[in-house]
């Protein structure tokens, strides 16, 4: 491969007494106009070598085939009106729809092909008000979801003057009487120090109709900038709700009496070091909590009198994974996990089991919801072979209807799934799904793909993805690694992959690796790893660490750089996941790790393709940048590494469909080339 000239400057930074060198600094500054004329270089020679693949156009067709296969979500019901997004065949963004009645007419409520000419508009969240008549929501643009809030009159379809910038991740919690609503924003600009804007969120009250500068500071003065809030209210407006969450293993819920003459928030729980997410009602909060119980439990707790003393439990931890709740037609639900797979489950008010609700099969529920005083619960299922499918239950009945499906063009008979246990480095069980033809022979030569994240609280369970059907279908293996450091398993897996022990998280991967080698699914020479954003992480970590283990690699969106990773963008947020290197204690694990500084020269490593997008306002794309130019510096082997840096598009969500459909051609045709699979 002949890169494009990269220069390298001799930088070293004394960290705890460590002499770190970091040659390729410069590549930080993605405003400068050398990296930027650095990066088009990069992206035309990986646009001329992926270009070059035989077979392309082939897997272009069979992929736009794959990826229009539509989708739709679990509707939320507001007094008789349902509300859900739909996208179908070539949409590049999903539409928000509204019908009157379970079988009214679905009419289009948002487009956010209107927003933009070139599809670079997405529409982030959305609140409908409690009688259905509004809906708050938030557009962002270039994929950066810096969201825009905007209030929308459903039934015209126009919008109010009311217009929120500074928005992103907003939480809405509506008046009854929809005449304002709590929210969540972030600072203006100038407002705070230069660099920190997007830090420092906080709640306010909007009263429609007014102007959003003067919104009243309602929670979060004087508390940590990394503080992330969400807002509820009870049926009835008389309970405001607070949770202020403090990374991912940690939350305080704070309550307040709006009937009383000043709003005054009183701690329901604080300083406890585990996750508390609560269900607020008229006269009641319902807590779901991992304090003192990995797999979590639920309380019924008395607003009035919130002391710990005086909670009740009502649904005890026991074997499964309680990752969901709410009260829904008078009853409580909760999701759950089993073996990475879903359940869901109806208890009366007081804890006692009505029924399981039924399953279609071994998969995920990717939604659900329901109105507290209705009848009417919705949920969104899917499988590796099951593509989006929502389903209506009768709380009252017990009945289950299908109420919409997408239509896939495979034939999902045709697959099977299996789930395996292997034993990880320290001798810990770690649960993976695979998925192959029912009629492949298992020959040791299998090309096959293993995915993973492994952080976050995040559970990887089963899901229709779309284009690995270009791999089945070939005869290729995909697999779904439950890696430490997600949820599958309760807040102990998580825990066992965070902070000091993040090191399990690339172990459990490297088994994975190394089972499905051993076990007669492939060899080396036809095995690739992918994963994106944390999952890019503990893919530049695990080739780095085995790379003898893969032929290819696809790291996207990734965080590379761990020993400078917290001073970028919304970063230092993860502090809580990962550590810091400004403790010396962490730092000795960051960089023990980190990829970017372990790659060593004259190693051989796997081919890779690097992907990030510029206007990614979670990973700043300087860690791809330094990364690729250290691999293809350090590289001992012929294999390519390639770096793919997208233009008007982020982290990921709100991606138009056809940059989908562009990134997904260079990666299966990247990944068919090394794994050695014609067309």
């Amino acid at each position: 491969m002949h890169y494009p000239q990269t220069r390298q400057e001799p930088v070293v930074e004394s960290v705890h007494g460590v002499e770190v060198p970091d040659p390729y600094r410069w590549l930080e500054d993605g405003e400068s106009d050398e990296v930027r004329e650095w990066t088009e270089r990069q992206n035309s020679l990986t646009a001329e070598v992926l270009g070059a693949i035989p077979g392309r156009e082939e897997f272009r067709s069979r992929l736009e085939e794959l990826l229009s296969v539509g989708l739709i979500s679990c509707p939320t019901v507001r007094k008789g009106r349902y509300f859900y997004q739909r996208r179908e065949g070539r949409q590049d963004q999903p539409v928000l729809y509204w019908r009157q009645g379970v079988e009214g007419e679905e009419r289009p409520l948002i487009d956010p092909a209107g927003y933009e000419t070139d599809a670079a508009a997405a529409l982030d969240w959305w609140y409908p008000s409690p009688d259905g008549r509004l809906l708050a929501y938030g557009i962002s643009r270039e994929g950066n979801e810096k969201s825009t809030l905007g209030v929308r009159v459903v039934e015209t379809g126009e919008d109010l003057p009311d217009s929120i910038p500074h928005t992103r991740y907003s939480s809405v919690a509506w008046l009854p009487d929809g005449s304002g609503f709590y929210y969540t924003r972030y600072p203006i600009p100038g407002t705070v120090p230069e660099g920190e804007e997007d830090y420092w969120k906080r709640v306010h009250f909007h009263p429609l109709g007014g102007d959003w500068r003067e919104d009243p500071l309602i929670f979060g003065e004087d508390r940590a900038k990394e503080d992330m809030y969400w807002v509820d209210l009870s049926p009835d407006g008389r309970w405001l709700c607070v949770v202020a969450q403090q990374g991912w293993a940690k939350s305080e819920v704070y309550l307040a009496d709006r009937e009383t003459p000043t709003l005054r928030f009183a701690p329901v729980v604080e300083g406890v070091p585990a996750l508390f997410i609560p269900d607020v009602q008229n006269g009641a909060l319902y807590l779901r909590t991992n304090h003192e119980a990995p797999n979590y439990r639920v309380f019924r707790v008395d607003p009035q009198s919130p002391a710990r003393e005086a909670w009740q439990e009502i649904v005890p931890e026991g074997e499964e994974v309680l990752d969901s709740h709410a009260v829904v037609g008078g009853h409580l639900v909760c999701g759950s996990l089993y073996r990475a797979a879903a359940r869901l489950k109806v208890y009366a008010l007081d804890g006692q089991l009505v029924r399981e609700a039924p399953l279609p099969g071994f998969g995920s529920l990717a939604g659900w919801a329901g109105e507290w005083d209705g009848d009417e619960l919705f949920f969104s299922y899917v499988s590796f072979t099951v593509p989006p499918s929502v389903y209506r239950h009768e709380i009252s009945s017990g009945r289950t209807t299908l109420w919409e499906r997408v239509t896939a063009p495979v034939d999902a008979d045709a697959f099977e799934v299996r789930q395996v246990w292997y034993p990880s480095r320290d001798g810990t069980q770690v649960s993976m799904f695979i998925v192959h033809r029912k009629d492949l022979k298992l020959d040791g030569d299998r090309p096959t793909l293993l995915y993973g994240y492994g952080g976050f609280n995040i559970a990887l369970t089963p899901s229709f993805v779309r284009g690995a059907y270009l791999l089945l279908e070939r005869g290729g293996v995909y697999a779904v690694a439950n890696l430490r450091g997600g949820s599958e398993y309760g807040e102990a897996w998580h825990q066992a992959g965070m902070l000091a022990n993040k090191q399990n998280v690339f172990d459990d991967c490297v088994a994975a690796a190394e089972y499905l080698v051993r076990e007669g699914y492939t060899r080396p020479e036809r095995l690739a790893v992918q994963g994106g954003s944390n999952g890019g992480l503990l893919v530049g970590a695990v080739v780095t660490q085995r790379p003898d283990l893969f032929r290819a690699a696809v790291c996207q969106v990734p965080l590379l750089d761990m020993v400078r990773y917290h001073h970028f963008l919304i970063a230092r947020l993860w502090i809580p996941e990962y550590g810091s290197s400004e403790d010396p204690e962490q730092f000795r694990v960051l960089h023990a790790y980190s990829p970017y500084h372990r790659v060593c020269d004259g190693e051989r490593y796997p081919a890779m393709l690097i992907t990030a997008a510029e206007s990614d306002t979670r990973v700043d794309p300087l860690h791809a940048r330094k990364f690729a130019a250290r691999m293809q510096a350090g590289n001992g082997a012929e294999t390519p590494i390639l770096l793919r840096i997208e233009t008007r598009a982020g982290h990921g969500a709100g991606k138009p469909l056809s940059k989908v459909i562009d990134e997904a051609t260079d990666t299966w045709s990247f990944l068919f080339q090394q794994l050695q699979l014609t067309p």
